[in-house]
């Protein structure tokens, strides 16, 4: 699956008025999220940030069903759940997306690191742990993370040029 091909498909399918712009497409092997940029509201004296998270509330009401019909049509499409959320101003809500459980194998030495976390209340669980820690790495790598990222879509595209197998 192409992510241009995924962009442009939901380009065309949102309705024009829903957000200021493209919107932000996060593609794994499970789920597709897609978040958009509301207007910023006019709060008037009223407090900046309760203002926008109302706008994000209502956009939320307003257009569950349409969401979930343009969901049911990209599942299909795609064969990947679809999330979504929704930024106004520096305020950013995701609705609903997989919690998907990974199975790992960990040495000794890694397990104790999710103990000690457990054991320190930082998590409640080594699944806690374990997400905390890959949250943790996920903040002081984006940089890294996102050239690596864009290291892979050029791979990508060097595969799709090259000639198809038997």
């Amino acid at each position: 699956m192409e992510r241009s091909e995924v962009a442009g498909w939901f380009a065309g399918r949102l309705p024009d008025d829903w957000f200021t712009g493209p919107v932000e497409l996060t593609i794994d092997r499970d789920e597709i999220t897609v978040v958009g940029t509301l207007a910023e509201p006019s709060a008037g004296e009223g407090d900046a940030a309760a203002a926008r998270a109302g706008r994000i509330a209502r956009f939320r009401e307003e257009t569950r069903q349409q969401r979930m019909a343009i969901a049911d049509a990209a599942q299909e499409r795609y064969g990947r759940s679809v999330a979504w959320g929704a930024q106004c101003g520096d305020t950013r809500e995701v609705f609903t997306n997989l919690s998907t459980p990974v199975m790992t194998r960990l040495r000794q030495a890694e397990r104790l690191v999710l103990d000690t976390l457990v054991d320190a209340g930082v998590a409640r669980s080594r699944s806690e742990g374990l997400a905390w820690a890959v949250r943790l790495v996920g903040q002081h790598a984006d940089e890294w993370l996102a050239e690596l990222r864009r290291a892979m879509e050029g791979v990508e595209e060097v595969r799709r040029r090259g000639p198809a197998p038997e």
